[in-house]
């Protein structure tokens, strides 16, 4: 048996765990019906769920983010439209990327704090992704970037990222803790690969973000409502972990 020493390193997810960002998607849905509306009868067509299999398809090649969800309006508007639609309205759908781009960056309640009193006791490291150019100015303007110790934009949140994560903080999986609202994305696959979870659930969830093979039962994850709760929650973690059995 080795040696165990709790949690050494503990992630944060950016989007809709540190900041707000799935209401300016919805808000970006809700414009994109407003123009598509105008060429089919919106009460006949799945207009959002044709979008999300457009969004879904074009993951490999567009990206997470919001320029890979403009590209795919500007598709699904063309298919859904029949190619009916007009420049106008396609600069419209243009518009609505630029407006989701440039939205201001709001810090969850309690957000702060809790990053502050996490980083006072374990190694931080901010795991966020999409788009490197967004990511990197909503970091610089959340003002929150001076308290990681390590920032990671990647373009995929799956176990053979966050094992290559890992591996680079040269600490074992048991020991690194992973805090984030997409069970999807920021948990199963640091459970996956040995590492512990804390779940903090967001109002809006995007539907491909929801699908995930967990549930509340799941070993070394646990769930909170709010920031507040999240220095606890790491504290406990940190002690169940460093009394675990270590692999031998």
């Amino acid at each position: 048996m080795g040696e165990n020493h709790g949690i050494r390193w503990v992630g944060f997810d950016g989007d809709d765990t540190l900041w707000r960002s799935e209401d300016y998607y919805r808000i970006a849905e809700q414009e994109f019906e407003r123009i598509i509306g105008q060429y089919i009868d919106l009460a006949d067509a799945t207009t959002l769920q044709h979008l999300l299999a457009v969004e879904r398809r074009n993951l490999k090649i567009f990206g997470y983010g919001v320029k890979g969800m403009t590209l795919s309006m500007i598709e699904a508007a063309i298919e859904l439209t029949e190619e009916r639609i007009s420049a106008r309205d396609l600069r419209g759908v243009v518009e609505i990327g630029r407006a989701t781009l440039q939205h201001p960056v709001e810090l969850l309640p309690g957000i702060r704090e809790a990053v502050e009193r996490i980083a006072a006791t374990h190694d931080i490291v901010l795991i966020t992704k999409g788009d490197l150019f967004h990511q990197e100015a909503k970091i610089a303007e959340s003002g929150l970037a001076d308290l990681f110790h390590r920032i990671e934009v990647v373009s995929e949140k799956d176990a053979q990222t966050y094992a290559r994560v890992v591996r680079e903080l040269d600490v074992a999986a048991r020991q690194f803790l992973m805090i984030g609202n997409s069970l999807r994305s920021d948990i199963e696959p640091v459970l996956e690969i040995g590492g512990w979870g804390v779940h903090v659930p967001y109002h809006i969830t995007w539907a491909h973000e929801a699908e995930h093979g967990l549930d509340g039962a799941a070993e070394r994850l646990l769930s909170v409502a709010s920031a507040v709760e999240l220095p606890a929650a790491v504290a406990a973690i940190d002690a169940s972990a460093a009394t675990a059995p270590v692999p031998i």
